[in-house]
């Protein structure tokens, strides 16, 4: 098996980022638009419109309540980022 770079560990790292940060709110929105979904299908409202509010307001619920986490991932890969440079610029 290769070593792994310090290149690939910080590509591997800021891609675990992106995971943990996305997969959550697409999930949250998923089922927001699938509840909404069956709401309409059983009471026959087929307005488009009634759909992207509670989407956005179960979105922006889930932000107010982890965004501190996603922002202490971000800073640490940032820092991570910066004490990889060396090594980056070495090769």
């Amino acid at each position: 098996m290769l070593a792994m770079t310090a290149f690939d560990a910080l590509l591997h790292q800021a891609f675990l980022v992106c995971a943990l940060l996305a997969l959550p709110a697409l999930a949250v929105t998923t089922v927001a638009g699938t509840l909404i979904a069956i709401v309409q299908a059983a009471t026959q409202v087929q307005d488009q419109t009634l759909s992207l509010l509670p989407k956005l307001l179960a979105t922006a619920a889930l932000v107010w309540l982890f965004g501190a986490f996603g922002l202490r991932l971000c800073a640490e890969l940032f820092a991570s980022a910066l004490a990889a440079i060396p090594a980056l610029v070495r090769g």
